[in-house]
């Protein structure tokens, strides 16, 4: 029988990811969805998906803090550096995006918050493994 996480575990996992995802920011790198399952040593099944419900958490944290959002540092293999679909459609749902997620407003969007992310997320490194 599969189990769902909890509230506390996603709670976890959402503290966890902002931790690695600072650390990303002081580096200036990006990481996979991929890349960041194994970094935080999930388990399956969904190890992707509860990336996804993490990271959109983040950007309705950032979002209500008025911060650029620390999830578009973490980008899709198949999308050509640029996130997935979803971190558009939670971007928009946010109020902060308003194009065509396949677009060139796409492209701009991401580069413009990751740039932001970068320099907003980049002095407050932490270790993945703290939380």
């Amino acid at each position: 029988m599969k189990t769902r996480p909890t509230s506390s575990h996603r709670d976890q996992i959402a503290e966890q990811l902002r931790t690695c995802l600072q650390n990303m920011a002081a580096a200036g790198q990006t990481i996979t969805y991929g890349g960041l399952a194994r970094l935080l040593e999930l388990s399956p099944p969904n190890t992707i998906h509860q990336i996804t419900v993490a990271l959109e958490r983040l950007m309705g944290e950032d979002a209500e803090a008025g911060r650029p959002f620390i999830a578009a540092l973490v980008i899709s293999k198949a999308r050509g550096g640029l996130p997935a679909m979803g971190f558009f459609d939670c971007a928009r749902r946010l109020g902060r995006f308003t194009g065509d997620p396949n677009g060139v407003e796409a492209r701009s969007f991401h580069a413009a918050e990751l740039n932001a992310a970068q320099k907003f997320w980049g002095g407050r490194a932490a270790n993945c493994r703290d939380q």
